[in-house]
């Protein structure tokens, strides 16, 4: 029989094509399946930590191995903002992914103790949308460990608590850790108190944090957020630790600063060594804080508040950039992502529309302020769709509404009748006509590139840039003031 090769060739080169045409087919299909598993997230968040307590954005003194590992292998954020300057408006931001003004969440939250300005009605409403709500619709399961400060009557049927926004399970303190950091008295387990628990507060919500994860029944995907105390006040730090520090502080209550960020940075080494070894082959890691450093000795309490802004202008309560630009570390465990220090514009408003993005859920049926950065998470690049906007009533600089867009910030002064707004805790029906009339006033201009520390306004220098941010500032400020939520006691 005579052999044709060319026929031969050709049926092998059919075989070859089919193969490879298979191949590739099963590859692309093999890669979407991976794109589309929906990861685990574990969202870290430190109370008062300043832009510079960690030794990778420049402290010469604490150290912060395991957060410096994890910026090393991942994303570090330098121009990293929370949602506010202070603690419960910036929680309810990070959550709902909407200006906490929208929320009606102005300042922190006290007890509730009745009040003229109706300051004791605040507490995050029902009809908000957080992040673990909508994770959960699309199949995680969700914890919370830590501090909460979102309502004002905490563990009562008369607010929602955080099994109502979605939190599966919840081991949470209403403010801070009380009497201080060590052994705390005040935790509560999905609506039962646990009475004191001994050992320091970052090592505790950890440990839930880990037992849960242990102890979890499913293998849905998780969403957990670990709310540190440290380093806010009453602060308690370990024993060795202390004297670790000592001989590098100015005195006693500086060294139990240092060695209060040094623990939490432990029990972050914890946490991630735990989530690699069982979780980490998709698990995304976030790391920020609340709000800016405490300023010494602002309230009595407030005597180891040795925290530092770094070269940022104000600390915690200020719209300077100290007041709500925070370390920020980023690492998806088990994924290739961009790594590296990027100077790109986050905020913690992105963090819920970035994790419907990538868990496969839906976005609310309102207006969200963050954008989702899958994609820089990935590339490193992201442009941001719209201004980040803060108006802080309770401010201690005389500027309390400020404007990023780009490079470049705006602030100004609020007033009315040629007077500045007195510090206001609260937007009610008492003062709503007043707050909405006043009008901004005495503008300067910041170019953050260029000038980190807000020392140059540049408002006459650059006539062009600043008409143009001014004309957008008016603008993004009355809207937010729009939709500002006004408290009214229904009596």
């Amino acid at each position: 029989m005579h052999f044709n090769f060319v026929k031969y060739l050709a049926v092998v080169c059919l075989l070859v094509s089919f193969s490879c045409k298979n191949e590739t087919k099963t590859t692309v299909e093999s890669k979407v399946q991976e794109d589309i598993k929906q990861p685990n997230i574990v969202l870290l968040l430190c109370d008062d930590l300043g832009y510079g307590d960690l030794s990778s954005f420049g402290h010469s003194i604490i150290q912060t191995q395991h957060l410096d590992a994890l910026a090393k292998t991942g994303i570090k954020l330098t121009n990293f903002y929370s949602t506010a300057p202070v603690c419960s408006p910036s929680r309810v931001g990070l959550l709902t992914g909407r200006s906490p003004n929208k929320a009606g969440v102005y300042d922190f939250i006290p007890g509730p103790k009745k009040s003229e300005d109706n300051r004791d009605l605040v507490h995050m409403q029902a009809d908000e949308v957080t992040i673990p709500a909508l994770l959960k619709k699309a199949g995680y399961d969700t914890c919370l460990s830590g501090k909460w400060h979102c309502n004002s009557r905490f563990n009562s049927k008369e607010q929602p608590q955080p099994n109502d926004f979605g939190f599966d399970h919840w081991f949470s303190t209403h403010n801070n850790a009380s009497p201080s950091h060590q052994n705390p008295k005040n935790f509560v387990r999905n609506g039962e108190k646990v009475g004191e628990i001994e050992g320091f507060s970052s090592q505790i919500v950890v440990s839930e944090a880990i037992n849960w994860l242990e102890n979890k029944k499913s293998d849905k995907p998780f969403f957990l957020e670990v709310a540190f105390h440290e380093p806010h006040e009453p602060i308690a730090s370990p024993e060795d630790l202390v004297q670790k520090y000592l001989p590098l502080a100015d005195n006693l209550q500086q060294a139990e600063y240092f060695a209060n960020v040094e623990n939490v940075d432990i029990a972050v080494g914890r946490l991630v060594a735990f989530l690699k070894e069982k979780y980490g082959d998709n698990t995304l890691v976030i790391f920020t804080s609340d709000n800016g450093p405490e300023t010494f000795m602002r309230y009595s309490k407030a005597k180891h508040s040795y925290g530092t802004p770094g070269e940022l202008k104000g600390m915690k309560l200020w719209t300077n950039e100290a007041g709500f630009r925070v370390p920020c570390i980023v690492n998806w465990l088990g994924k290739e992502t961009f790594t590296g220090t990027s100077e790109k514009v986050v905020s913690a408003l992105d963090f819920l529309p970035t994790f419907v993005d990538i868990a496969g859920a839906e976005l609310p049926k309102r207006t969200i302020d963050g954008q989702s950065i899958k994609k820089f998470l990935s590339t490193g690049d992201l442009e941001r769709q719209k201004p980040l906007i803060w108006a802080f009533y309770d401010a201690i600089n005389e500027r309390r509404v400020a404007m990023r867009s780009g490079d470049w910030k705006i602030m100004a002064r609020l007033e009315s009748d040629n007077k500045v707004l007195p510090n206001i805790h609260n937007l009610y029906d008492g003062n709503e006509a007043y707050v909405k009339n006043a009008e901004l006033t005495n503008f300067v201009l910041f170019n953050l590139k260029n000038d980190i520390s807000e020392s140059e306004d540049l408002a006459s220098k650059e006539p062009a840039v600043f008409e143009k941010m001014k004309a957008e500032f008016l603008v993004q400020y009355k809207d937010l003031l729009n939709e500002s939520h006004i408290w009214v006691r229904n009596e």
